[in-house]
């Protein structure tokens, strides 16, 4: 049969959940990931790669078969081999894998950070998506509170440097050493039990194995009843009351504001002691823009040995949404070949300036009338117009622009005053 040769092709769709990016969020997102390289260069994180595919295995083990990413957002499949694999839904999991199979013990205490893609099948909405892209830094192997207020020193420095630390607040919680957490456990699954008759349907399938979590539902039948339960202070040890106050003692030495939230809580029974968030309603429902904590018993989990390890994550399009446009990303030069008899010349200063580490680009198509004007629609810092010099038969330039950066494109140039 013969195809139509005007049947009219369609144009498949983006799944839903994912985004293209251009133009301004592309370089807002940039922005993010650029301001997160330079910040963790200067606490002494290295860069870390792990596979966008693991084992299912390690996220099942890691993030608990009860909870909602396991159970219903990971996408999870089998393989030629017949093997379960899954695209990662988070950082933690993998990087713990890494640090068992390669023997990284070696470089404990290990300071790591890594940003790239995740994937969750879950409701799109404003600032949550299925492919998604985060930050993500880790101490593994310290059992230090000085690895916890670190990290939230380096959070909080990346967010002044975004310039988004303004409506930002950092909420902080313990969950105690395991002594501390299962005296508290205990008192919930006696407080919860009282109410049984009343909780949500999702509270009650947590009751048994995760109860920590009926503590931060959203359901209104909740909480009332979470409300009303025991906090962890009542049953923190006094090493676990020196590990907070090591904490936040290191917070306010630096000059970190913070608050305490004693609902802010971590679900599986391998968090310890600090918990953290720091939130805004500059994003609506979605208001965590940074949070973490510590997992002592992560990598116990995962077949390692007893390793204590803390870390936080933050998504990229979050932070994006927050920044407003950055300055330093426009170009810094615009050259308008305004004759095209020079454009040798103007390929010849494109190159000059960007070898010396000036961004730049040129505008030499359409009309040469109207490339000056398209320049100027490029919000670059300064124009460079070349033009054809009749009377001495040569190229020549007429620079626009402020008269610093106009004596700086000259020297790159060679050109010893550019004609205004």
């Amino acid at each position: 049969m013969s195809k139509d040769k005007n049947a009219k092709i369609s144009v498949p769709q983006p799944v839903r959940g994912t985004q293209d990016m251009l133009g301004d969020f592309a370089d807002r997102f940039a922005h993010v990931v650029d301001a997160f390289d330079r910040v963790r260069r200067l606490y002494g994180f290295k860069r870390v790669e792990v596979p966008v595919i693991e084992p299912t295995a390690v996220f099942a083990r890691s993030l608990g078969e009860t909870t909602d990413v396991v159970s219903k957002e990971m996408y999870s499949f089998e393989d030629r081999g017949g093997e379960s694999i899954t695209l990662r839904p988070e950082f933690t999991a993998g990087i713990a894998r890494a640090y068992i199979t390669n023997g990284w013990q070696q470089f404990a205490p290990l300071k790591v950070a890594t940003h790239g893609p995740l994937f969750r099948y879950e409701r799109p909405q404003k600032g949550r998506y299925r492919q998604f892209h985060q930050l993500d830094a880790e101490v593994i192997g310290s059992d230090s509170p000085l690895a916890d207020a670190e990290l939230l020193l380096f959070a909080d420095q990346l967010l002044k440097e975004l310039g988004v630390a303004e409506g930002v607040t950092l909420t902080l919680n313990t969950l105690g050493d395991a002594a501390s957490r299962d005296a508290w456990r205990a008192a919930l699954v006696e407080h919860f039990m009282g109410h049984r008759a009343d909780l949500s349907e999702d509270s009650l399938a947590r009751l048994d194995k995760n109860p920590l979590r009926i503590l931060d539902s959203k359901d209104p039948r909740d909480r009332p009843i979470a409300d009303s339960a025991p906090d962890i202070d009542a049953f923190l040890t006094s090493e676990a009351q020196d590990f907070f106050g090591a904490v936040t003692a290191g917070l306010d030495a630096a000059g970190v504001a913070w608050e305490r939230n004693a609902r802010l809580v971590r679900g599986l029974d391998y968090y310890r002691h600090t918990a953290f968030e720091f939130v805004t309603d500059r994003l609506g429902a979605q208001g965590t823009v940074l949070g973490g904590g510590r997992y002592d018993g992560l990598i116990e989990a995962l077949g390692g040995p007893p390793t204590a390890a803390v870390g936080w994550a933050a998504g990229i399009e979050r932070l994006a949404m927050l920044v407003e446009e950055p300055h330093d990303l426009g170009l810094d030069v615009v050259i308008a070949l305004e004759d095209d008899r020079s454009s040798a010349f103007a390929q010849m200063a494109l190159a000059t300036l960007r070898r010396g580490a000036v961004s730049a680009d040129i505008v030499s198509t359409g009309s040469p009338r109207k490339r000056f004007d398209k320049a100027v629609k490029m919000n670059a810092k300064s124009i460079l117009s070349v033009i054809y010099r009749q009377d001495e038969g040569q190229p020549g330039t007429s620079f626009r622009g402020p008269s610093d950066l106009a004596e700086r494109v000259g020297q790159l140039l060679n050109l010893s005053s550019p004609r205004t």
